[in-house]
């Protein structure tokens, strides 16, 4: 069990060097306030396993599911998790195969060309506690196969929530063999269609596909959607969208940034509610091919993940997966066989942020530096508010910035800080982050270190939160 410290935060804003001060309205219900209230998934930050190397994190990395369990024990339910990636597009299923995978890579590092797979892998997938979506081919134009393998998941999975028919379609042209021939959106729309159909009616069910799975491009969600009809829509359960910002550590980590971002989705979201379906970010993390070792570890990434995870929800996208790659060798993966990265804390602070909570909403207008959001619980109090500054620091004094939170009706609150030495600190350089002054560790992702609070004082409904550049407060009410 871990103890837990209490500090006030007046006192820690002592040693700060206070520069500026921002002032945000909690809105005391929700549906009031003139916000944008979406509701919260149980578990909308989710985990995108690399098709090949699914078995190995489940079976070889110590850390995989303490690190999910983690999670779990903040929302009282698994996160969902998510098989696919490039690799899904390489794979047929082998009925007669025991084993979970079969490639050859010349080196670790790598991932395979080819792969088969076989019964087993769904019945791995199936020992998991929460909900499973499975990707498989289309690229090699093999449907037969494709069918073979979903009515696999489907018999063996007790827990499969969705199947996914191809991965980043857009990329097909020249590589895979069902875009032999002229390949754009409309000809990528019709075929999508035609497989959701076809495999929908193949496995006599509907509301299993997850449809779209495309980088930002012409491949859009609203374009698939518009090629589409009622006879598609029925065998489509959601739609996806994959995304990968990259750039630097401080422009990615920029609030600003993460909010035009997410909001490059817009269209796409009405486009999916629009027909009754969700939208998700279904594969996504900081930097494209296993991320950037000068921007994928830092802390800077933690950060990222933290806002853009609740941007997302408070964009009403749904549910967002971040993918893990080729074990030991994807600088964004959150975790290892030996190793933990700073973003998973950065995970950890927005789950925990979100957890439980029926509504979220954001309080900022998304066009600076600085992000307030704000949890209501299922009787629309508020539960806590999420305070950032993406004001990038990397050595000397650390400037502060002053929240000023107004209409509470609380006489105090309690705090924890999501922080590290700065921006570019490294878990793998001796510099790991803390949430609430605890870290995880490496190898097992077992919770470490003291639990810290921090007391917050309300005077005549307001209370002001020192928050370090570069730092994040949840505010617990």
């Amino acid at each position: 069990m871990c103890n837990f410290k209490l500090a006030s935060l007046s006192g820690l804003a002592l040693v700060a060097n206070l520069v500026s001060a921002v002032t945000y309205s909690v809105p005391s219900e929700v549906g009031t306030g003139g916000l944008e209230y979406y509701p919260l998934d149980a578990a909308p930050l989710s985990l995108s396993f690399e098709f090949f190397a699914f078995p190995s994190y489940m079976t070889n990395v110590t850390a995989t599911m303490r690190c999910l369990e983690n999670w779990k024990d903040l929302t009282g339910v698994w996160p969902h998790i998510r098989s696919g990636g490039t690799t899904q597009d390489r794979a047929l299923f082998d009925p007669d195969t025991d084993a979970y995978v079969v490639y050859y890579v010349a080196d670790p590092a790598d991932a395979p060309a080819s792969l088969t797979f076989g019964p087993n892998y769904m019945e791995l997938a199936s020992e998991y506690p929460g909900e499973v979506t499975i990707g498989l081919n289309r690229g090699k134009n093999q449907i037969d196969n494709t069918i073979a393998a979903a009515q696999s998941a489907v018999d063996q999975m007790g827990n499969l929530y969705a199947i996914e028919l191809g991965n980043e379609p857009e990329y097909y042209s020249g590589v895979q063999p069902i875009a032999s021939g002229t390949w754009n959106p409309s000809v990528d729309s019709a075929i999508q269609n035609n497989w959701d159909i076809i495999v929908g009616e193949a496995l006599g069910m509907t509301n299993i596909i997850q449809a779209g799975n495309s980088l930002p491009s012409s491949w859009s969600s609203t374009q698939l959607i518009e090629s589409g009809n009622e006879t598609v829509y029925q065998y489509v359960k959601e739609y996806s969208r994959h995304n990968y910002p990259g750039g630097s550590v401080s422009s990615l980590m920029s609030h600003a940034n993460i909010a035009s971002n997410i909001h490059s989705f817009d269209e796409d979201v009405a486009s999916a509610n629009g027909i009754g379906k969700p939208l998700f970010l279904g594969e996504t993390n900081s930097v494209s091919g296993g991320g950037a070792t000068d921007v994928s570890p830092l802390f800077g990434a933690a950060l990222w993940t933290m806002d853009y995870t609740v941007r997302a929800a408070a964009s009403n996208i749904t549910r967002t997966y971040f993918h893990q790659g080729t074990i030991g060798a994807a600088p964004y993966n959150m975790w290892g066989r030996y190793s933990g990265g700073n973003p998973y804390v950065g995970a950890y602070a927005a789950v925990a942020f979100m957890a439980e909570g029926s509504y979220v909403a954001a309080l900022d207008s998304g066009s600076d530096n600085y992000a307030v959001y704000a949890t209501y619980g299922s009787d629309g109090k508020p539960l806590r508010v999420l305070l950032y500054n993406s004001d990038y620091y990397t050595s000397g004094t650390r400037p502060t910035e002053s929240f000023t939170l107004t209409g509470l009706d609380v006489s105090s609150l309690q705090a924890k800080r999501l922080t590290a030495p700065t921006a570019s600190s490294r878990q793998d350089r001796g510099e790991p982050a803390t949430y609430g002054g605890q870290g995880f560790d490496d190898g097992t992702c077992v919770i470490d270190g003291d639990e810290t609070w921090e007391l917050v004082t309300v005077s005549g409904g307001s209370a002001t939160v020192s928050v370090g550049a570069s730092e994040a407060v949840v505010v617990h009410f």
